[in-house]
């Protein structure tokens, strides 16, 4: 268990656990360097060379070579921590997570303690906004069906011009985005950019709409507004009131030809009922970029239902756009850390975010 102490006298040591196997999310070279370059007075700089996983909230274990570094380390800046490597930190007083999501370490114990939690939400604003924004026009716009078509090598303008086409522009649609935090708030701007009226969902409304919102509410009106959304983006992160957030009832309250997006995690939707709905013609169109299982197993039905944009979670690569914003935030954070300052991405442990 991590202590709650900084033992006195003690130097200061920041462990960089970030070797990730997939080389788009690996801290490169240069950005080991500015770390290194940027460190405030009297830290050291530990740097983990064992891989280890980016994927979803972080990695189910620590290496051998992360866990010998994390016994004296004050800061952990990895993707989330471990229970092995908590249970190994005797001096942690601060972990900075470079994912978004923060579940896997809640699991560890940490809100039992004082120590410091901060994450990375926000860093992945821009291209997930692009990404929603892009999935939003695929359908509205009618590319799955050109695509489609152009697979079997026809010509027909029959789907795009007959008199019930679904065709139509973001100028107008009415917008439902669950969560108005960085991620909402950038998908907001953008499609309000395009003329769509955003309104969203977040856990404290009185703390009002940020820009892009016409309006925002608690979670106790989704169902009142879900029958005049146009588009649904899931953009919250998962917490035992978002999770099964999207059920059948629920997505039967949309209206016929509404735009389901999914860029926050596979667990506040119901994915057999979005299937269905989009099977049976209620549904124009699903986005989704995370799913409960992932990878996707090769057997779901979801590879295969019409309508269905099956992306294998990747709206957040953006190269040579990460690390600067990652470094940015963290170099920040360290320094607001080390002067006994405000933090920024501090993470409620209790709310889980």
């Amino acid at each position: 268990m991590a202590s709650t102490l900084t033992e006195a006298g003690a130097s200061r040591r920041l462990v960089v656990d970030l070797a990730a196997t997939s080389r788009n999310w690996a801290l490169t070279a240069e950005g080991e360097a500015r770390l290194r370059r940027e460190a405030p007075t009297g830290w050291d700089v530990e740097v983990v060379r064992a891989p280890t996983s980016s994927d979803g909230d972080g990695p189910q274990g620590g290496s051998t070579e992360s866990r010998a570094r994390i016994a004296d380390a004050e800061v952990y800046f990895g993707f989330g921590i471990t229970a092995d490597l908590f249970a190994a930190a005797r001096r942690l007083r601060w972990v900075h997570s470079a994912a978004a999501g923060v579940g896997n370490v809640l699991a560890t114990g940490i809100a039992d303690t004082d120590v410091l939690l901060t994450n990375s939400a926000g860093i992945h604003g821009a291209p997930i906004a692009e990404f929603v924004v892009a999935g939003v026009l695929h359908f509205m716009r009618g590319l799955d069906v050109a695509i489609a078509q152009q697979a079997r090598r026809e010509w027909s303008k029959a789907f795009f011009v007959a008199d019930d086409s679904p065709l139509r522009e973001v100028s107008g649609a009415r917008v439902l985005i669950v969560g108005a935090g960085g991620l909402g708030s950038e998908a907001a701007r953008r499609l309000t950019a395009l003329g769509a009226q955003c309104v969203g969902i977040r856990r404290r409304p009185e703390l009002g709409a940020p820009e892009g919102f016409q309006a925002v509410h608690g979670l106790d009106a989704l169902d009142d507004l879900l029958p005049h959304a146009d588009v649904l983006v899931l953009a919250a992160p998962l917490t035992a009131d978002t999770a099964e957030v999207m059920t059948r009832v629920r997505l039967e309250r949309l209206p016929r030809g509404a735009i389901v997006v999914n860029v926050a995690r596979g667990a506040l939707l119901d994915e057999e009922a979005t299937a269905d709905l989009l099977e049976s013609g209620h549904l124009r169109g699903a986005v989704l970029d995370v799913f409960r299982q992932e990878p996707l197993a090769t057997t779901s039905r979801l590879w295969q239902v019409a309508g269905m944009l099956v992306v294998p979670h990747v709206s957040p690569v953006s190269p040579g756009r990460f690390w600067p914003r990652q470094l940015d935030l963290f170099l920040d954070n360290w320094r607001r850390y080390v002067a006994g300052q405000p933090m920024r991405n501090l993470v409620d442990k209790h709310a889980g975010y």
